[in-house]
């Protein structure tokens, strides 16, 4: 993708990609562990809004991976605030996860 280009969800999912549950090797992506990706313009930027989950609630890594999400989309040109809210409804499951993950964790 254009690092100068402008924010779209298909960005934003890249970048997410980027980010790793640290007890699983598989990218939170294909963990299944994003709801949603809204982007809002707020006229100096655009102010991005993802909705996860954890694959366990009270999973200690919340924090981390919301962090982390913060820090990566927070450097996408033209982001003036990124949000991350912490869902449970629906509750995960392994059927989140993309074929590869399984693959990954040899979970097929």
């Amino acid at each position: 993708g254009d690092p100068d280009g402008e924010v779209d969800e298909e960005r934003v999912i890249e970048i997410l990609s980027t980010c790793y549950d640290p007890e699983i090797p598989v990218n939170i992506v294909e963990l299944g562990l994003i709801y949603g990706v809204d982007i809002e313009d707020v006229g100096e930027g655009v102010k991005v809004k993802v909705e996860m989950t954890l694959t366990a609630p009270g999973c200690g890594m919340g924090q981390v991976l919301q962090d982390d999400i913060h820090r990566k989309v927070g450097r996408l040109v033209g982001v003036v605030d990124v949000e991350v809210d912490l869902v449970f409804d629906p509750p995960w499951s392994m059927e989140k996860m993309s074929e590869a993950a399984r693959l990954e964790l040899g979970m097929l």
